[in-house]
């Protein structure tokens, strides 16, 4: 095992500012479903980089999945969709009613066309197009309830809460199937390959774990409890160089062989890592505390370059050093760019190649949700209370809508229209919403 520091990488850098870096090709075209296909070579903007080319760049299976957080194993983000060049909100849904800071869970579809949507307060609902309930389902009374989303698959939906459980639901009927307790806490979502569910758990004190669990039974298959501290970030996978990774709050990203889970290496980015990792074109790109955006090589955990967010702003005016600058946003990545949210309030395109910043626009509050991107726009969630749907090519808006709470969840694009869920207001009795967004009548 090896293992790779934030340190380091500044060192091969010579000190170069991602700004200042020399451009370089980019790489090919995508192909459908996680946004990879095989690599050019291309420049790291620190020495020449071969990147690694896909031993197969079509979309990675995932026998019986329906749907799960970021689109697919390898949290890319991208839904192969157009959105609407206006919108409307056709229904809001009460879901949400706590002030907890992590990212709230997403909607997610099912094959019947309706959405799944884990809250705060431990339910798990079934929404019609309509904005019906068809079931709901008290999963917890833990505290936090469950800020992660479902992953779908054989008519199930798994999703885990703050007790440290994990549990089957029926997508049908709402029936719990079964319940595992894998820890003290379940923050992170499930993600689901060809009947194993992957888990990030935490304890406290501060030490975490990652487990695999047969999806059919919910008995436990594997655990390591290699992390340091608590980890909230979603399991990527990437099959074509036989790896799994995540990161944790100790600011590293722990990464096994998948065929054998076997370690394989870790790298230190010098700051929590709570957002998931996206990989794209055996890159995995990672949002940290530190105020970076880093990318790592998935087959051996060396980086390729770090992209530094603006550290000195904050619109608040009693700034939290903690947050003030850090990236806690799950980035998109498609067709050789990464779209990402910082606490300075701006989402930035990326050079997936380069690490050279191609455009950011600026909002009015922290983004630390999760950024969609389809083939048109970057939809993205702020703590200005906002949905913003961002030109693709410019970032320019296109549209933003106004809700009651601040924007944390990963907006879901279906041919209905735009689903998303917020947090509850602060300091209200009002719940934060599941919204549906669609085309004005």
């Amino acid at each position: 095992m090896t293992e790779r520091t934030r340190r380091d990488l500044l060192r091969v850098a010579g000190g170069v500012g991602v700004t200042g870096l020399a451009g370089c090709s980019s790489l090919g075209g995508d192909s459908s479903g996680d946004g990879d296909s095989p690599a050019a070579t291309a420049g790291s903007g620190f020495d020449e980089v071969d990147l690694p080319l896909d031993l197969d760049a079509r979309p990675q299976s995932s026998d019986g999945l329906a749907s799960q957080f970021r689109q697919g194993l390898r949290n890319h983000g991208h839904i192969d969709a157009t959105i609407p060049e206006t919108v409307e909100v056709r229904w809001s849904v009460p879901a949400n009613r706590g002030e907890h800071s992590a990212s709230k869970g997403s909607p997610m579809p099912t094959p019947a066309g309706d959405m799944l949507v884990a809250d705060d307060t431990g339910r798990i609902q079934s929404i019609a197009v309509d904005g019906t309930t068809n079931w709901e389902t008290d999963l917890s009374d833990a505290k936090w309830g469950s800020h992660g989303t479902p992953a779908i698959a054989d008519g199930l939906a798994y999703v885990g809460t703050y007790d440290g459980v994990v549990s089957a639901v029926s997508v049908a009927s709402g029936e719990i199937e079964w319940q595992t307790d894998i820890g003290d806490a379940a923050a992170a979502s499930p993600t689901y390959h060809d009947g194993t569910l992957y888990v990030a758990v935490e304890f406290s004190p501060p030490s975490g774990a990652v487990v695999a669990l047969d999806a059919e039974s919910g008995d436990e298959v594997w655990r390591d409890g290699r992390p340091t501290d608590h980890p909230h970030s979603t399991v990527a996978v990437d099959l074509d160089r036989d790896r799994f990774l995540f990161g944790a709050n100790d600011g590293r990203v722990y990464a096994w062989s998948f065929v054998d889970r076997e370690r394989a290496w870790t790298f230190d980015t010098g700051g929590d890592v709570k957002a998931p990792i996206a990989i794209s074109r055996g890159i995995a790109v990672v949002p940290s505390w530190a105020g970076t955006v880093t990318a790592v090589d998935v087959t051996d955990g060396s980086g390729l370059w770090e992209f530094q967010t603006d550290d000195s702003v904050s619109p608040s005016d009693e700034p939290d050093p903690i947050r003030t600058g850090g990236v806690m946003c799950a980035p998109a990545v498609h067709d050789g760019t990464v779209y990402v949210g910082s606490h300075d309030t701006n989402v930035y395109a990326i050079d997936l190649a380069t690490g050279e910043e191609l455009w950011s626009t600026p909002t009015d509050g922290w983004i630390t949700g999760n950024v969609t991107v389809t083939n048109g726009h970057v939809l993205v969630g702020s703590y200005d209370e906002h949905l913003y749907a961002l030109d693709r090519g410019d970032g320019s808006v296109t549209w933003a809508v106004e809700g009651n709470g601040e924007v944390t969840s990963a907006p879901f694009v279906t041919d209905d229209g735009v689903y998303y869920t917020e947090r509850a207001p602060e300091n209200t009795d009002e719940p934060g919403m599941c919204y549906r967004l669609a085309a004005p009548e």
